[in-house]
């Protein structure tokens, strides 16, 4: 016998019947009233599709003499899919006189001739839409159908219950494993060998007369979390059909309603019943399940239960009241939510019921949703935000002087870029949704207007909405759902806190940034990038005449204007911080950066230091570079215009004398830029040593602070041992490390990413996810040669990797002290470090047992 009759001691598998088989036994095991049924495993089914039937003769005895049953898939995980359920199995003629002696004319019309359109469609092969012609079951529409199968298969309508089943059974084994079917379930995670269970269940009816139906019933709402009776019911109707009708035909409610009569009131010991088994769900089963159920002539049947559909804060908050009520552990509630899920509760998210006019795609940076009018420049975003008007800023690419602009946007869209590029990068920091490389998009900046291949045409103005998830823009506004940070989030946080053993700070350049760290539980800042201070008007003014000074002391003079600004961002992100560490990165950039790429924008400046617009020009010429990112920049530009790195230690340290004055001690921690040997470490060291120096002394008050380096070129990583001896930590900056490491441009890369990914040239964006094997072997080295060194030597990751899951898994690994990502990220990285600390305590167990 190749088949298994589920009872409370039959052995069934969800590995080797699937899930749907071994709930089912669980619902026996609890005393529901389930029908009869029988589970076929993974192998059963698969020699089902090479033509090895069971031994249906025996399966349909259990059924008694006129059997009628459905089949329905049962996967391993019920996200992968499968073939669609088909009931009344077993309709025939004879079945059917005789249903129209017990249940009338009209059921068992409406029983046969649902049969015959699921056999025609998914059996025979036949045109859906021949066959749901036939929407009345009357006397002629079931003759009509059974005419129609027999003039498109030139055979008349199987009457055999076994030749019946045998076929279904062929057809849902053959359809699991085609290629599309395969591809699909592989698209969702599943592995190209996974199996497919059947269950073949005994029918119950529900068409019979007055309240006679099937229904849905569940106990939370799988939007919100909340408890709540929710489902339909539907008189004289089978399975699901009451979520499928529209309409009100035959409606009853659940519960008491003034619309009206309901479950509750008309039947009320089914009802009572239908509450009882969804309390031993959620407590036997430890989850909350929606039941699918057939009341016929008030008896009740429990066909089935599968977890409740819920969107991501539903299951946070059930997760954790599952948890407080004594259900499951802490541990499995904070196991239960997917570190990437977050994104759902951290970022405002459109409405999945709500219609959308797709006109582009890239690629998606920075999650959440956004709607507003478009702009293409960081002056029209700014004057938007001045008159309270939300707006999308559509740019080729951005560059560090759209950040007020980013600032002040609502979301941004590019044509160019990757998930690393500046626009996404800064765009996370921010928490703007942001969709990067969207490369089928052309912008006219003079006409002010954006256009797609197909011809569609937007003009500064018109309301757009992008997905920063998904890296979808949609043409007009979109219904948004609000970000959802409340008790059961803050809950599961602390949770999560409690279980992880890897650091997570946030990286973060403003007060905004270190308050959204803050919110977040960041444990201090990995990486604070301080040439995103010199934006603003008066600031970047005086970076500009530091840049155009031809002497040391000219440049002094210009950097003494940034100082107290430079003192007073530092100052305030001590405050915010409360002790906690900052890391600060020095200057990195290079010089032209600050400068404008515009003739108008030149002028401009010209008029501003009061020169002439050609020696503007010629300075500005002057100052490119062939490949600026592996030029004049970092430690190298604080070697040769050591000024700069002077102004901005002085500034670091001044701050922490101030913010030591009005609260908890601070130890600043100052990081040296892109370095790739040991010198430039002691000649920056020496210098900064020498300002702490006079501020202690100019000061009267006493301070320490941590020197380390920002290790971002692959000669750093193998040259780490030598390089440890004169820093406290090192920081890998993994977004240039691999670019270095790839010779990829990170802001162009984008462009045929996605093509080596599907050709398999790269598993997936080394800049997305961290390349353990290339540049997690240099981050081994540089780890392990600085440690040799220096076993106290601190070790993190400051790249946009530090918020990704698989790499805090290798972060921890390698034995590093702590993961640095964007503010927003941070509850991601705490989540699924407690994730990776609980999976690893649970396989050093199993290995102990």
């Amino acid at each position: 016998m190749t088949f298994t009759e589920i009872t409370p001691s039959a052995t069934i598998e969800d590995a080797r019947h699937g899930g749907r088989a071994k709930c089912l036994q669980r619902l026996i095991r609890l005393d529901m009233p389930v029908p009869r049924t029988v589970a076929l495993s993974f192998d059963a089914v698969h020699r089902i599709s090479t033509g090895d039937m069971p031994d249906l003769d025996a399966m349909l005895a259990l059924f008694g003499p006129d059997p009628l049953v459905s089949v329905r898939p049962s996967s391993e995980d019920p996200d992968w899919g499968g073939p669609g359920a088909i009931l009344n199995i077993g309709m025939n003629d004879a079945v059917h006189a005789k249903l129209i002696s017990t249940h009338g004319e009209v059921a068992a019309n409406a029983l046969y001739l649902r049969f015959i359109q699921a056999y025609a469609v998914h059996v025979g092969r036949l045109d859906p839409d021949e066959f749901e012609t036939f929407s009345i079951a009357t006397d002629d529409a079931l003759r009509a159908a059974l005419d129609l199968y027999e003039e498109e298969t030139e055979s008349y309508f199987p009457q055999d219950p076994k030749e019946q089943l045998a076929e279904i059974l062929r057809s849902m084994a053959r359809a699991w494993e085609g290629t599309t079917a395969r591809l699909l379930r592989q698209a969702k995670g599943a592995p190209a060998d996974a199996g497919l269970g059947l269950v073949v269940q005994k029918m119950a009816l529900g068409v019979g007369q007055n309240t006679c139906g099937s229904g849905v019933i569940k106990f939370v709402d799988g939007r919100t979390g909340h408890r709540k009776i929710r489902g339909r019911y539907l008189c004289k109707s089978q399975g699901r059909d009451a979520l499928a009708e529209e309409g009100d035909r035959d409606v009853m409610y659940l519960t008491k309603d003034s619309r009206g009569r309901s479950i509750e009131e008309v039947l009320p010991e089914n009802f009572a019943n239908l509450v009882k088994f969804g309390d031993l769900c959620r407590t036997r089963l430890r989850e909350e399940m929606e039941i699918e159920f057939t009341i016929d002539n008030e008896e009740l049947f429990i066909l089935d239960a599968v977890r409740v559909q819920r969107s991501e804060r539903a299951n946070v908050r059930i997760a954790v009241s599952l948890a407080n009520d004594g259900i499951i552990s802490r541990e499995d509630a904070v196991l239960r939510i997917p570190p990437r899920a977050l994104s759902e509760l951290l970022h405002s998210q459109f409405d999945p019921t709500d219609k959308r006019d797709r006109f582009g795609l890239g690629i998606a940076a920075s999650p959440g949703a956004a709607t507003g009018k478009i702009v293409f420049n960081a002056r029209a975003a700014q004057a938007a935000a001045a008159k309270g008007d939300d707006c999308i800023l559509v740019r080729s690419e951005t560059s560090p002087e759209d950040i007020r602009g980013m600032h002040a946007a609502r979301g941004i869209l590019t044509v160019r870029g990757g998930i690393t590029s500046h626009a996404a990068v800064i765009a996370r920091g921010l928490g703007l949704p942001c969709v990067v490389g969207a490369q089928d998009l052309m912008i006219d900046e003079k006409q002010r207007k954006l256009a797609t291949r197909d011809g569609r045409s937007f003009t500064e103005g018109d309301v757009i909405s992008i997905d920063g998830s998904t890296g979808e823009a949609y043409a007009g506004a979109v219904t948004m759902l609000s970000p959802e940070l409340g008790i059961a989030f803050q809950t599961l946080m602390e949770w999560a806190d409690d279980f992880r053993d890897i650091g997570v700070r946030a990286n973060a350049d403003t007060p905004p940034d270190a308050r959204n760290a803050r919110m977040f539980a960041a444990e201090g800042i990995g990486l604070c990038r301080t040439e995103h201070m010199f934006i603003d008007d008066d600031r970047l003014l005086a970076m500009r005449e530091m840049v155009f000074a031809d002497h040391a002391d000219d440049r002094r003079a210009a950097l003494d204007r940034l100082l107290p600004m430079q003192r007073a961002d530092f100052t305030e992100l001590f405050e915010i911080m409360q002790g906690l560490p900052v890391c600060i990165r020095l200057f990195d950039p290079p010089l032209h950066e600050f400068l404008p790429h515009g003739r108008e924008g030149l002028r401009e400046l010209a008029e501003a230091l009061d020169l002439p617009l050609r020696d503007v020009e010629r300075r500005v010429a002057g100052l490119r570079e062939f490949n600026p990112m592996l030029g004049m920049r970092g430690v190298r530009l604080g070697i040769t215009v050591p000024e700069i790195y002077d102004m901005q230690a002085r500034a670091i340290f001044e701050a922490t004398v101030e913010a030591s004055k009005r609260g908890d001690p601070v130890v600043p921690e100052v990081m040296i830029p892109l370095v790739s040997a040991k010198r430039e470490v002691e000649i920056v060291k020496a210098r900064v040593d020498a300002v702490a120096a006079e501020v202690r002394i100019e000061t009267g008050a006493d301070f320490t602070y941590r020197l380390g380096v920002m290790v971002e070129t692959p000669r750093a990583a193998l040259r780490a041992g030598e390089i440890a001896q004169h820093a406290a930590f090192l920081s890998f900056g993994t977004n240039d490390l691999t670019q270095m490491t790839y010779g990829l441009s990170r802001d162009d890369a984008g462009r045929f990413m996605g093509e080596y990914v599907s050709q398999g040239v790269y598993e997936e964006d080394p800049f997305h996810t961290l390349d353990t094997d290339g540049v997690g072997e240099l981050l081994q080295i540089g780890a392990a040669r600085g440690r040799d060194v220096d076993r106290d030597l601190t070790l993190s990751i400051c790249g946009e990797h530090g918020g990704n899951p698989e790499s805090i898994r290798f972060c921890r690994d390698a034995g590093f002290d702590y993961v640095s990502c964007s503010p927003f990220r941070v509850p991601v990285a705490r989540l699924a470090a407690a994730h990776l600390a609980l999976e690893d305590y649970v396989r050093k167990d199993l290995a102990t047992d």
